[in-house]
C-alpha cells in the first residue's frame, strides 16, 4: 500500500507542475524507475532461496526494474571477474579487456593442463586444480591485505600509521596490484600470459604480489608503536 501510495503522490506532482519533475527524478538518484521498485534478482542460487524460504512469493507482484545487459543467469556470470576486467579496461575498451581476461583464463587452463599430465604421482595429481576461475578467486583472496599505512601528521613530523582497512578496500589492492605486476613484465611476453603466470604464483601463496602484501604487513608490525596517533 506505502508503495501504490508513494506512485499515486508522484504521478499527482507530475500531472500538477512541469517543473516538479526534475525534484522527483533527483529524489530517485536519476533513474528511470521509481525508488520503490525492487532490484531484479537474476541468480539461480538466489532465486531457489528465495523459493525456499518463501519470499519469493512475496515478490512475485512487486514492480521490478529490468535487468542490465550484464546480468544474466549463466554459469559463467561471475561478478568479480567482471569487475576485475573493469579493472583491466583502459579509454572505454571493454571488448579489448574482456578478451584480455579470456586469454589470460585460457593461457591458466594449457599451464595447469601441462601440469597435470606431466605429474606422476596420483595425490600431487589430485591437487592440481584446473579451473581458471576457482585459480583467480584463490589468487584474489591470497593478495588481500588486512592493514595498510596511513600517513599521518602530528607535531610536524609525518607519521606513517599503520590502520585497518575495509574489505571492499583489500578486494581493490588485491586486484591493482595483481594488474601492476602484470604489466611488469619483458617486452617479448604478452600481457595476458603474464596475468595467467601471476593469478597461478598468487593462488600457490606465492610470487610479487603475495611478497608485497607480505612487506606491507612488515611493514605496519614495524610501524605498530604510532597506531595510537589513528585516534589522536
Amino acid at each position: 500500500m506505502a508503495a501504490i501510495k508513494l506512485f499515486s503522490n508522484n504521478l499527482k506532482i507530475i500531472k500538477g507542475s512541469v517543473p516538479t519533475l526534475s525534484l522527483i527524478i533527483q529524489k530517485n538518484g536519476m533513474s528511470q524507475y521509481p525508488s520503490y521498485y525492487i532490484q531484479p534478482v537474476y541468480k539461480k542460487e538466489v532465486q531457489e532461496e528465495l523459493a525456499k524460504t518463501g519470499e519469493a512469493q512475496k515478490l512475485t507482484h512487486m514492480p521490478t526494474r529490468a535487468a542490465l545487459n550484464n546480468q544474466t543467469c549463466s554459469h559463467t556470470q561471475d561478478d568479480l571477474v567482471n569487475l576485475f576486467t573493469n579493472y583491466v579496461m583502459k579509454d572505454g575498451l571493454k571488448p579489448l579487456a574482456r578478451g584480455l581476461i579470456e586469454q589470460a583464463f585460457e593461457n591458466i587452463k594449457r599451464i595447469q593442463l601441462e601440469k597435470y599430465h606431466k605429474c606422476q604421482d596420483p595425490e600431487i595429481k589430485a591437487q592440481i586444480e584446473l579451473d581458471p576461475r576457482a585459480i583467480f578467486h584463490k589468487a584474489v583472496e591470497n593478495c588481500k591485505p588486512i592493514m595498510n599505512l596511513t600517513p599521518i601528521k602530528r607535531g610536524g613530523v609525518r607519521y606513517q600509521v599503520p590502520v585497518p582497512i575495509t574489505p571492499k578496500r583489500s578486494q581493490f589492492m588485491s586486484m591493482k596490484w595483481l594488474i601492476a605486476a602484470s604489466k611488469e613484465k619483458d617486452k617479448n611476453v604478452r600481457f595476458h600470459y603474464q596475468l595467467a603466470l601471476e593469478l597461478i604464483d598468487a593462488a600457490n601463496n606465492k610470487g610479487r604480489v603475495v611478497k608485497r602484501k607480505q612487506d606491507l604487513h612488515k611493514q605496519c608490525e614495524a610501524n605498530r608503536a604510532y597506531a595510537h596517533y589513528r585516534w589522536s
